[in-house]
Formats: structure tokens, C-alpha cells, sequence
């Protein structure tokens, strides 16, 4: 483990040479003051301006998570054939804001587009794991049923009653990564809470965006009290009818004729389309080596340098990620600090987890010019602030031994470091193609990532264009998501939580 550590670092500490790090703005500490000011002086009257966004941003994951909730769980019992694994690894590893920007020409500005963003990668991510977690529940109920026993019988008697806790949690944890998704629809136009966010972060008003800002936090921190499984069927009805009010007093026409001619024809490649379109008749050819041309001259200007950016930014954030964890967990383990010190780092490890790292970069790229290095500190803040506190969690189930070091460096380094550095690797893995995704998708800041092209070919209404360098997205993440297993696997090391042996 140790051998493969140092073999990361020094691959980050190469890519942070050849990484456009820099500072762009002339003064970022007169920015910085009046930030600081504008978090001790929130104006409180921009939540009610706002409140319709954050009634918005609560609706919209209500929708997208219902609908994948229910598309996941079919997908989840046909998980093992190999063509649903794929496309659920292709649709869950593009991300929210991409998808948004490709339904904005099909569906427009409007609740659809936000909650179908939603939907589709989420639906993805909950085929997955709800197929691992059937797969991994206790088999010991089946076994007491009769033996022509229908499938469905099966599940609902015997494994939905075992995995239900299981199910419970993440999906519960899913619908705050949802709010977060739909905070940050906003800021591409949609009528969320981070539409709000970024007009008061470009007009610096900054109090008005602490308030928006602490309406999240306390709406994220309040879900253990009112959303209760008892409740949930209720808002999500609640939730589809707030929407379709919504969109018949805005005259909003959703087609899905529009939608599947959208699919189907506008992002296919200019070559396959250009003759139908000159001539009038819409007609399509398949002109194989014109297409390879057209393909091939997209990603060698642009597709390549933006997978390389985007890996460099990855791999910095990664180390990054992995040193801000280690030193963050200690400070909420009770091996090291006494209660009110872990209280007070555990609030401050939940508030940056809890804002999405697009908003991180977006504050800092106010700060320091669009360079790679605010990308890097919000994805290494964002992801260092989950798994210093999953490393936390586990570092406070290890005893200590009879002989264990009594100076808390020496506690550190020589009895629980070793002890919790396996599943501190394997949490970190595991977020690297989380944090892939997000490399590319802050290219829409101004960073020359993936995300930086797909955007500037949307805004050119080249959606053939976008669909192509997307699928080098997706292509980009899956090889990452492999890579990460391959090395999970070799190294022996899960994310399963210690036992305090």
C-alpha cells in the first residue's frame, strides 16, 4: 500500500508541474475580506426572494429521485446481464449538469430538463447499488420458503425485508446528493437556489449569498426530521403536482415527439445529416470515412487536450483529497481530541461536504481567475471533508492497545494510521471517479477540462459535437471507475467499516 501511496504522489506531483496552476486576479484578498464579511453579515431577506428556488430545489430531487428510485429497481434485477451493467455504468458516469445541458435544447429552460438531469444518472447509480446490496443480504430467509415460491414473492417475503435498512440509508443519502444536484442546476439557468447563488457571487453580494447559502445548510441538516419514509410517497406526489402547476401556468409544451427527433436525428454527426439538410429532404447517409473524419479532427483539437487537462486535474485533486482526509480525521476522533473539539471539526467537516463542489470552485474561480487550482481545492476540500469523516468514524471503532503510544503523533503514526490506512486507500479509490466527473464537469467555469468543450459546443448548437466529446467523457470515467477496482482489488482493501477488535 505503501509502495502504491508513493507511486500516486509522485504521478500528482508531475501533473502539478505540468498543470496551468496560477492566480489570474490582481488583488484575491480584498475579494477574500469581502467574503468573510458577507458570512458574518448575512442579509437574511435574499431567502425570501429566493424561496420559490429552494422550494424548486426540493421538488426537482423529489421528481428526479422518485423516477429513478423506480427505474433503478427494474434495471437492479436484470443487473446481471451484461448490457444493463454497461449502460447503467454509462449513464451514471456522466454527470447531472451534463446531462442538463443536453436536454436544454430538447426540453428547454424548464422543470423537465432539471428533473430528467436528475433522473437518468441517478437512475444508474441506484441499479447498481441496489443490485449489490441484494446480491450481498443474507440468502438464509430464502431457503424457508415453498419451493414454487414466484421470484417476486421471494423478494418481497425474504431479501426486501432483510435489505431494507440498507436501502433505507443510501437512498436517504442519495436524496441530499440530489439537493446538491439540483442547487447547482441553477447556475446553468434553471430556476433553482443556485441561479440565485451566482447572481450574487457575480454582482458581489456576498451577505445576500451567505444567507442562500445557510438556507442550504439548515434545509440539508433539518432532512432527518421531515423526511421520514411514512412522508416520502406523499412529497413526491406533492412534488409532481408543484411542478405541473408550474409548467402549465408558464405555457411550458414538453414534447416527447421534439425529444425523440432530438435523440434520433439533431445529434447525429454533421456528415450523416448535411446532404438531408442542404437539399431539403432531412434524409440520412452514412459517409463512414467522412464521419471518421469529422470525429477524429473534434478530438484531436479538442477531445485530447481536454481529457489530458482533465486527467491532470484529477490526479492533483486526488493526493490532494487523500492529505486533507489525513489530517482532518484526527481532529474528530476521540483518540485525539476531547468531545468539544470533535463537535466543533464535525460541524466544519459537514458544512464543506455539504456544499457542492461546483459552488466551491465557482467561489474561488471569483477569487483566483479561472486556473486549475480552484478546481482543485473545491474537489480536494469537497471530497478531504467526506473522507476525513468516513476515516474518522473508522479510526474511532479501533481500541487501543495496553502499549499503545501515549504522544498523540507517535498514536497517530504507529497505531491507528496502519490500522485504518487500507479502507483510507479504498474510500479514496473509491472517490476518484466521482471526483473524475467533477474535474470535467468545472470545466463550464473556464477551465480547459472536457466540460470547458462540451459547453462551448452546446453554446455553438453543435450538439453533435457535445454528444462526442460527452461519450469521451464517459469513456474517461469508465476506464477510471476499472482502473479504481483493478487497484481496490490488488491491494485487498474494501470500504467496509473496521470492527473494534
Amino acid at each position: 500500500m505503501l509502495r502504491t501511496s508513493s507511486l500516486f504522489a509522485a504521478l500528482a506531483l508531475i501533473c502539478w508541474i505540468l498543470a496551468d496552476i496560477e492566480i489570474i486576479t490582481l488583488d484575491p484578498w480584498q475579494e477574500l475580506r469581502k467574503m468573510g464579511w458577507g458570512l458574518i453579515t448575512p442579509d437574511f431577506g435574499a431567502i425570501y426572494e429566493g424561496g420559490k428556488a429552494l422550494l424548486n430545489t426540493i421538488t426537482f430531487a423529489f421528481c428526479g429521485v422518485a423516477i429513478s428510485i423506480v427505474l433503478g429497481s427494474g434495471l437492479a434485477f436484470l443487473f446481471e446481464y451484461r448490457a444493463v451493467r454497461w449502460f447503467c455504468a454509462f449513464i451514471r458516469s456522466i454527470h447531472e449538469l451534463f446531462w442538463a445541458l443536453l436536454f436544454l435544447p430538447a426540453v428547454g429552460l424548464n422543470a423537465y430538463c432539471g428533473i430528467l438531469a436528475i433522473a437518468v444518472p441517478y437512475t444508474g447509480i441506484f441499479a447498481k447499488v441496489y443490485a449489490e446490496i441484494r446480491q450481498e443480504a443474507n440468502q438464509h430467509p430464502l431457503q424457508g420458503l415453498p419451493p414454487n415460491t414466484s421470484a417476486l414473492s421471494q423478494f418481497f417475503y425474504a431479501v426486501l425485508p432483510v435489505i431494507y435498512a440498507d436501502i433505507k440509508h443510501y437512498t436517504s443519502y442519495r436524496f441530499e446528493c440530489a439537493l446538491r444536484s439540483s442547487a447547482i442546476l441553477g447556475f446553468i439557468g434553471l430556476p433553482t437556489l443556485g441561479f440565485y447563488l451566482e447572481t450574487a457571487f457575480r454582482e458581489g453580494l456576498y451577505s445576500e449569498a451567505a444567507a442562500l447559502l445557510y438556507a442550504f445548510y439548515f434545509l440539508i441538516a433539518s432532512l432527518k426530521y421531515w423526511v421520514k419514509p411514512r412522508f416520502v410517497m406523499l412529497y413526491a406526489v406533492l412534488s409532481f403536482a408543484f411542478v405541473a402547476v408550474e409548467t402549465v401556468s408558464q405555457t411550458v409544451a414538453f414534447s416527447w415527439k421534439n425529444l425523440v427527433h432530438f435523440f434520433t436525428y439533431e445529434i447525429l454527426p454533421w456528415p450523416m445529416r448535411r446532404e438531408g439538410i442542404l437539399n431539403g429532404t432531412y434524409a440520412v447517409d452514412v459517409p463512414i470515412e467522412a464521419v471518421g473524419e469529422w470525429a477524429w479532427n473534434i478530438i484531436e483539437k479538442e477531445g485530447l487536450l481536454g481529457i489530458w487537462n482533465t486527467f491532470l486535474l484529477t490526479q492533483i485533486a486526488l493526493v490532494g483529497t487523500g492529505l486533507f482526509a489525513l489530517m482532518a480525521f484526527p481532529m474528530v476522533c476521540r483518540h485525539f481530541q476531547g468531545p468539544w473539539v470533535r463537535r466543533f471539526s464535525r460541524y466544519g467537516l459537514i458544512v464543506v461536504r455539504t456544499t457542492p463542489e461546483y459552488i466551491l470552485a465557482y467561489l474561488f474561480v471569483q477569487l483566483w481567475g479561472p486556473s486549475m487550482l480552484p478546481a482543485i481545492v473545491a474537489i480536494l476540500l469537497h471530497n478531504g471533508a467526506i473522507l476525513g469523516h468516513l476515516s474518522g468514524q473508522n479510526a474511532n471503532l479501533v481500541d487501543l492497545r495496553v502499549d499503545a503510544p501515549q504522544r498523540k503523533t507517535n498514536r497517530y503514526f504507529f497505531e491507528i494510521l496502519p490500522r485504518v490506512y487500507g479502507q483510507f486507500l479504498a474510500f479514496l479509490f473509491y472517490r476518484w471517479e466521482v471526483m473524475m466527473r467533477e474535474s470535467a464537469i468545472l470545466g463550464i467555469l473556464g477551465i480547459y477540462t472536457l466540460g470547458f468543450y462540451i459547453d462551448s459546443a452546446i453554446s455553438d448548437d453543435k450538439m453533435d459535437k457535445a454528444v462526442l466529446l460527452l461519450l469521451l467523457t464517459a469513456a474517461l470515467n469508465l476506464t477510471i471507475d476499472a482502473t479504481s477496482q483493478v487497484v481496490r482489488k490488488r491491494l485487498k482493501i474494501s470500504t467496509k467499516l473496521v470492527t473494534a477488535e
